[in-house]
């Protein structure tokens, strides 16, 4: 038997009227929310969204300085294999080998930040097209708005991109073609110079990916290029080099300064020791002329930022000397990196840090008694 249970009518009654009085309240809060409501909601969201997506970039640019700074001192321990006491064979090509985890690094963390930096973009874009609909619904348009255009720039130049790239190719290259049979002197000499190229192509992309303040950067960037500028003039002037004097110290000025080295019998290292600058200033000498005047560019760069730090008390002649060597390895013992004496990319890093530091109004490094040319 079924049993029924009737309610009462005036319960009934008084819930019919709570459902009337609720539907009428929804249909009044409907109303009052309205398009500009809406488009402030919108532009709001996007705000936000902007907001988490930058900060998710700071992340990011934060990730790839430090993973390329490990990178390029790993590059630069390794590219002083040359120097080492006994290298073997095994010593370039493990040392190569060693350098796997951190490139991976340095890669990995470039492609999330240029990830993040699309992300970036994309709630701009999309900001934008809220603040449009928005000011939109404000005037009443009935119009769909224009799709706002947002730009952004690259996280760095596309030309420092592919030399970076172009350098771990021919680094990779370099070290593919040393076997167990490839004398050690040339093993050594080939890894070097890629690895020095290498260096300074990370070096640039670290400076142009914003890993250095503005203000830093322009001062570190034009010391930088200061030197290799003069050396690619001068090798240009003796019949070495035939590129854009730009101050980057690419494949084009390591070949030039290896040419150099095997015309006049030294090891083949595509970097500027003592030896090398001589033999230089020698061609140029043989010439005479205004090359003869120019020759003295890089030595007197050198001279000109001994004497910043307060290393160097001789002229600014642009006369390489025992005594601007001895500068040299004083201003490379304070700065941390190893005293050898020539400029190499060790030292320009080191030289970058250190104008940054005095950019930012602090002592760069302890400054060891000045020498006398």
């Amino acid at each position: 038997m079924n049993i029924m249970v009737r309610k009462p009518a005036r319960a009934r009654t008084t819930l019919v009227a709570a459902v009337a009085i609720i539907a009428m309240g929804l249909a009044g809060c409907a109303a009052e929310v309205s398009d500009v409501d809406r488009a402030q909601a919108q532009v709001n969201a996007k705000q936000k969204a902007l907001t988490e997506a930058e900060a998710d970039l700071a992340a990011a640019s934060t990730q790839v300085c430090d993973a390329s700074e490990t990178y390029i001192v790993a590059l630069d321990r390794y590219g002083d294999v040359l120097h080492d006491t006994a290298p073997t064979v095994g010593d370039v090509r493990v040392a190569g080998a060693d350098l796997s985890a951190p490139r991976d690094d340095a890669f990995e963390g470039a492609e999330a930040a240029v990830q993040a930096q699309q992300a970036v973009t994309d709630a701009e874009q999309e900001l934008a097209a809220a603040q449009a609909a928005m000011a939109a619904a404000t005037t009443g348009a009935t119009e769909a708005p224009a799709e706002p255009a947002v730009t952004s720039s690259p996280l760095a130049p596309a030309a420092t991109v592919d030399r970076v790239h172009q350098a771990e190719s021919e680094f990779t290259a370099a070290l593919g073609a040393i076997t167990d049979q490839t004398p050690l002197a040339e093993a050594s000499e080939v890894f070097n110079s890629a690895a020095v190229a290498l260096e300074m192509a990370w070096l640039r992309l670290f400076a142009d990916a914003g890993c250095i303040p503005d203000d830093e950067q322009q001062q570190a960037q034009a010391a930088a290029a200061a030197y290799t500028s003069a050396l690619q003039q001068n090798l240009a002037d003796a019949g070495y080099y035939a590129g854009a004097v730009d101050g980057i110290y690419g494949p084009e000025t390591v070949a030039a300064v290896e040419a150099l080295q095997e015309t006049n019998g030294l090891p083949v290292t595509g970097t500027v020791d003592k030896a090398t600058a001589d033999a230089l200033q020698a061609d140029l000498d043989a010439l005479g002329g205004a090359a003869a005047e120019d020759a003295v560019a890089a030595t007197a760069a050198v001279q000109q930022t001994l004497k910043l730090f307060g290393i160097w008390d001789g002229p600014v002649d642009g006369t390489w000397t025992p005594e601007l060597t001895e500068a040299l390895k004083e201003f490379q013992t304070a700065l941390g990196v190893e005293p050898t004496g020539t400029v190499d990319a060790a030292t320009i890093a080191a030289l970058e840090k250190a104008l940054a530091d005095l950019q930012a109004g602090s002592s760069p490094t302890p400054t060891p008694e000045a020498t006398e040319g």
